[in-house]
């Protein structure tokens, strides 16, 4: 039996909500829309490390700095960094020496474990602050089918820099379209306290158009142009990536804050949803 979370309020009219996403059982895949329905999901109703059968620790960037020149070492199985507890996913970004680097964190794929073409995502969390602090809620290519980056895609549900503070970016980087050659498709929505409570961060993905969304508010949408994989390589499958990066050539263009270490991106529940066949 699935356990959902709920609004729970206290006295002097106060909410947990804070704590937590509101969340009532279907949501798209069953109700309100009878054409999706669930088909991956994480809850987190369990503790320790990620469950293993559902997420993957990506390290293999390590060594060259992802491709951004970011200043953390991403670590495998470490608690510290990546932990289950209290019906959350908890990623955590710390000032410490590692292997070379000055800051630990912790990335999570889904790769092999979760891969699909087209579907709804949603993914309630809610984001650490500071100065230096890169986390992202996205999507890469689980084959590369059409070539190594951009020519095989990225989907970028939610971005955030901590020198923008409130602000959420969503994305698409294709081969016609990335930030390399500075022709991206992104937009932005401003939202304010969003460090102090949980949002439901949503991609809407379909043959025809990428729709990203905050609480069931659209901000962002990408148009399939029926030319050539060079502008729409989203035919294939994806995989979801859970991080906090530190630094980067985006995140630390600011530089860094050293006094807000550590800083954790809590994430409630990560779903998925297909069009019934």
């Amino acid at each position: 039996m699935r356990v959902y979370k709920f609004w729970v309020f206290i006295v002097f009219g106060l909410s947990v909500g804070a704590l937590s996403c509101i969340s009532k059982q279907g949501g798209p895949g069953a109700g309100g829309n009878d054409k999706y329905t669930l088909v991956w999901a994480d809850e987190f109703d369990y503790s320790g490390l990620p469950d293993p059968e559902k997420w993957s620790f990506d390290t293999d960037g390590n060594a060259w700095g992802w491709g951004n020149y970011e200043e953390q070492f991403y670590t495998n199985k470490y608690l510290l960094n990546a932990e289950v507890k209290d019906g959350k996913l908890h990623i955590r970004a710390l000032r410490q020496p590692y292997e070379g680097k000055q800051y630990t964190s912790a990335r999570l794929i889904t790769k092999g474990k979760g891969d699909w073409v087209y579907g709804k995502f949603e993914i309630c969390a809610k984001l650490p602050r500071g100065r230096g602090l890169w986390p992202a809620i996205w999507m890469l290519p689980s084959d590369k089918a059409y070539g190594g980056w951009p020519a095989s895609g990225e989907i970028d549900i939610m971005e955030n820099v901590g020198y923008m503070p409130d602000t959420v970016l969503a994305a698409v980087h294709t081969k016609s379209y990335n930030h390399s050659i500075q022709t991206q498709r992104t937009d932005t929505i401003v939202l304010p306290g969003l460090y102090d409570r949980f949002h439901v961060y949503q991609l809407e993905w379909e043959p025809h158009q990428i729709r990203a969304l905050v609480d069931g508010k659209q901000f962002f949408t990408f148009q399939n142009e029926n030319t050539s994989c060079s502008e729409w390589p989203f035919d294939k499958p994806f995989h979801l990536l859970l991080n906090v990066a530190v630094g980067g050539s985006w995140g630390g263009l600011k530089g860094i804050d050293d006094t807000i270490f550590p800083q954790t991106m809590e994430v409630d529940y990560v779903r998925v949803y297909q069009k019934k066949k």
